[in-house]
């Protein structure tokens, strides 16, 4: 386009301006999902909450956005462990000073703390970014 000023014989050249499109913004609805862990696989269970949790299930999902719903887990105390799992797996932390090296086995935290178990399974899928924490905080279990 070009634009030519009448007190002057100056002329203008200028691009039409493009319009963007901003989406719309969409009001946020946290469903809740109520799940029953009983005789289901730790890993299985905890990528399907996880997914969950994350929103990746809903169309609106953005990596950079938390769209997800809320998860109530019950019967936690029922999970199952395939194979070697229950007697071979060990967890295992360390506190940093000399002889904190702490270690349980999972079938010692599955009869102590069931839902610890399936925290750290679901805990170790997410995004290991700043929205973990936010994550886990929707993530709850119910006796």
């Amino acid at each position: 386009m070009v634009i030519t000023l009448p007190s002057s014989s100056q002329t203008i050249h200028s691009q039409p301006k493009l319009a963007i499109s901003q989406q719309s913004p969409v009001r946020l609805v946290r469903h809740t999902h109520l799940l029953d862990a009983t005789g289901v696989s730790v890993g299985r269970f905890a990528s399907h909450i996880a997914q969950l949790l994350m929103g990746k299930h809903k169309t609106s999902w953005r990596s950079y956005k938390d769209v997800g719903d809320i998860v109530h887990v019950k019967n936690v105390q029922h999970l199952k462990l395939t194979g070697k799992k229950l007697t071979n797996k060990v967890y295992v932390r360390y506190s940093g000073y000399p002889g904190g090296l702490k270690s349980i086995k999972s079938s010692e935290l599955l009869a102590q703390n069931p839902q610890k178990l399936l925290r750290l399974a679901v805990y170790n899928m997410l995004p290991k970014n700043f929205q973990r924490d936010r994550l886990m905080k929707r993530l709850r279990f119910h006796s």
